[in-house]
């Protein structure tokens, strides 16, 4: 246990730690974390006024810097200079484990292609979190982050993703979230998700559902906070689409300007359950 530590074989460079701070509760942090937050030389973090709530919690006052997307490079420069000279370097995110889905990769890569040392101390992290509470297969899962803004490309990434079988995970803001759920239910059909907000916090909440009944909770009371969506992989999707709704999916495809065979292949590859040869002719009759 304790904080920084020093290998004589690694020479006189410093030690880059990764350390995971709360995603919520500020009592979900370790005591190896606390240590070495107050004997580095200086903490890199995403955001210096959440950050500093933290400090507060547990009277640190080691010297910060900002470090994010934005001032990555020369940010990233000045730390790789000081641990060269011999220095112990924190980073934090803005929450859990840094370098997922922040600026802290590029940090670590730039460590380890000058032979810097880098060690992880590990703690919470909200895209396991919402895995382990979502009641959805968690023996093999897939991190994806944050979807595409744009519907177009959004709805690409999720084509991508339509055959695998792993439980998938996605980071999402309140902002986009009813978006993306109904992108989801175009291209991955009614799958069981679970969608987690403030997770830890007081008003933690799991809504677990197919997307549709997950939608249809968020109309009438709109999610806030920070959102995890976990979404089961192809192969443990529930009951197949129904012909009816299969044959609207079509109808609305070809209102968009679609042909027959191009809406019916859409419908067939979209985990309706349904071959495109049964779902052609069914529409033929109708």
């Amino acid at each position: 246990m304790g904080g920084p530590r020093r290998d004589d074989d690694e020479g006189d460079a410093g030690t880059l730690y990764l350390c995971a701070t709360p995603i919520g509760n500020l009592e979900d942090v370790t005591l190896r974390v606390l240590s070495t937050l107050k004997t580095v030389a200086v903490v890199a973090a995403e955001d210096t006024r959440r950050t500093r709530r933290l400090f507060s919690a547990y009277d640190i006052h080691t010297r910060m810097v900002s470090y994010r997307e934005e001032n990555r490079e020369r940010v990233g420069a000045s730390l790789v200079e000081r641990l060269e000279g011999g220095e112990d370097v924190a980073l934090v995110s803005d929450a859990g484990m840094p370098g997922i889905s922040d600026p802290g990769q590029h940090l670590v890569a730039l460590c380890v292609e000058r032979g810097i040392r880098v060690e992880a101390l590990p703690g919470a992290s909200a895209a396991l979190a919402a895995l382990v509470v979502s009641g959805l297969p968690t023996g093999r899962f897939a991190f994806e982050g944050f979807l595409p803004r744009k519907a177009g490309a959004r709805k690409r990434a999720l084509e991508a993703l339509a055959a695998d079988e792993r439980t998938i995970i996605f980071y999402e803001s309140p902002a986009r979230v009813e978006e993306t759920l109904r992108d989801m239910a175009d291209v991955l059909g009614e799958r069981r998700i679970a969608l987690a907000r403030e997770l830890t916090k007081r008003f933690e909440q799991v809504l677990r559902g197919t997307v549709g009944e997950v939608v249809a909770r968020l109309e009438e009371t709109p999610a806030r906070g920070e959102i995890v969506i976990v979404v089961e992989g192809s192969g443990g999707a529930g009951p197949a689409m129904s012909m009816d709704e299969a044959v609207r999916r079509v109808g609305a495809l070809r209102e968009k300007g679609l042909s027959l065979k191009e809406a019916v292949t859409i419908v067939a590859e979209r985990g309706s359950g349904i071959s495109r040869s049964e779902l052609y002719n069914t529409v033929l009759r109708t």
